[in-house]
């Protein structure tokens, strides 16, 4: 099973975000991904970056997975299966109409401290927003 870490962040809120996605394939494997996002808020970005976390593993085939977030934001929606807030809600959606296109994935609260990587992955996309003056 592939374990997949996730973080979204903005400088600013909103302000130029990013995604970072950090994919551990084992054995030493890994794949990094930094995907600017634009002009939005952080917890936009979080929702956002595991979005784009399922979208990378249903273009690569990858149907049994474990994606870990420090958002508990994100990972107690998706247990729920509900938000409050009505800007998250499309969000949501998308995420749990792409989860159930997976075999078999988890998705689960980790601390910060745990997912650093994707955190310096997430503040790496940021920098490709400024860098760019392009905001999606």
């Amino acid at each position: 099973m592939l374990k997949i870490y996730v973080d979204g962040a903005s400088a600013g809120n909103p302000g130029p975000a990013g995604a970072g996605i950090f994919v551990n394939k084992g054995k030493g494997k890994n794949e990094h991904y930094a995907i600017p996002l634009g002009q939005m808020t952080n917890h936009e970005a979080e929702f956002v970056a595991l979005m784009e976390a399922l979208k990378i593993c249903k273009e690569n085939s990858w149907n049994m997975v474990s994606i870990c977030t420090d958002s508990k934001l994100v990972d107690e929606a998706v247990e729920k299966r509900y938000t409050k807030k009505a800007a998250y809600k499309p969000y949501l959606t998308e995420i749990l109409k792409q989860l159930e296109e997976c075999e078999l994935c988890f998705v689960k609260w980790i601390p910060s401290s745990s997912n650093r990587s994707a955190d310096q992955l997430s503040k790496k996309a940021i920098q490709k927003n400024k860098s760019s003056n392009t905001f999606l």
